[in-house]
């Protein structure tokens, strides 16, 4: 299977109804490598999502993706873990895939080209957050209501954007304990439609902003009762509770001038090479259009070198021009004739 994207690198977090189909779509499109991270099992009330299949409850949840993702692309590098990112283990092993260069050793910064959040609760979003905050990493953020009915997207950069400390859920503002939200084989409110459509703009934003194309929406939302989709850009909290987040910040601030300054050039150069060049290039048919007022101005008729046969072939009938031009006849004698014919016939009647 062809793949457009081999040399990107997006790591994953969370396998339930949003990531795993996530997954799938990625892997569809040939992204080449993909690490996944994910502690839970598969079970049976995991069934009304897209991904999972009923003969793989008991599975991990990444054991069963990377057994189906497999089936549909094997070109595909696949690298799981299974284990829970909010432990002190699981945050490490997480940061150490981040740091990790053996797939793009001269890439600044982590060598994972975007983190995509796909969890389901306020801690493992924390845990991704402040893993991306300390080494500088890009992220998308995705989620789905409670009552399954809406989700979001959320692109987050480390010091240009709201990072998820910077505005933290009304769940964690509301001071509601958020694991009293989920227990031990009971899932929440759930609709592979919604999740679908959330999981579609999720990967679809990822591939603007990997391949660099089109515009990758800073916030998108979804709201599946009016068909709505909110827009919004989030600006960095200057008062942000993550200390790394406020390290981001202050060095956008500072390079700032530098990129600008660049971006103004770009423009600049951009502009003088806009040059306008002709529409089509190749006429096959030598085609030329030419403006009624110049031939008005150059006096140019129906006998005018437009008009100008090939060579080896004759008119039928003759043109308006020399048609205008033939010589009349000469109707004085005719007329004479006539009346002298008129005159013999009357003195023939009179005798």
């Amino acid at each position: 299977m062809r793949e457009f994207g081999s040399s990107l690198l997006p790591l994953l977090s969370g396998i339930g109804g949003v990531g795993s189909v996530a997954a799938e779509m990625l892997t569809r499109c040939g992204i080449g490598r993909l690490l996944l991270y994910d502690y839970d099992k598969v079970e049976l009330a995991n069934m009304n999502r897209l991904f999972f299949r009923p003969e793989q409850v008991g599975m991990t949840k990444t054991d069963a993706a990377v057994q189906t993702l497999a089936d549909i692309n094997p070109d595909v590098v696949l690298e799981s873990y299974t284990m829970n990112i909010t432990t002190v283990q699981g945050f490490e092993t997480f940061m150490s895939s981040l740091k990790s260069k053996t797939f793009h050793p001269t890439k600044e910064g982590s060598g994972v080209d975007l983190v995509l959040s796909c969890v389901d609760n306020y801690e493992a979003r924390m845990a991704v957050n402040q893993a991306c905050n300390e080494l500088n990493q890009t992220w998308m953020e995705s989620g789905v209501s409670e009552d399954a009915v809406s989700g979001h997207i959320q692109l987050l950069i480390p010091g240009e954007t709201a990072c998820f400390a910077c505005a933290p859920p009304l769940v964690v503002a509301s001071g509601v304990d958020e694991r009293t939200l989920k227990r031990e084989g009971v899932c929440a409110a759930s609709l592979p439609t919604t999740m679908g459509v959330v999981a579609g703009l999720l990967v679809q934003n990822t591939l603007k902003l990997l391949l660099q194309f089109g515009h990758v929406s800073p916030y998108l939302g979804y709201n599946s009762l009016k068909d709505y989709f909110p827009t919004m850009e989030m600006r960095p909290n200057p008062q942000c509770s993550n200390a790394a987040c406020l390290e981001r910040q202050k060095e956008y601030i500072l390079a700032k001038p530098a990129r600008d300054a660049a971006a103004k050039t770009k423009m600049e150069a951009e502009a003088l090479l806009d040059i306008e060049l002709p529409l089509h290039a190749d006429n096959e048919w030598s085609i030329s259009v030419v403006d009624d007022s110049e031939l008005e101005r150059s006096g140019a008729s129906g006998s005018g070198p437009a008009d100008t046969l090939p060579e080896g072939l004759t008119r039928e009938l003759p043109s308006a021009d020399e048609f205008q031009k033939l010589p009349a006849a000469d109707t004085t004698t005719t007329a004479i004739d006539d009346l002298e014919e008129l005159r013999k016939q009357l003195d023939a009647l009179n005798t």
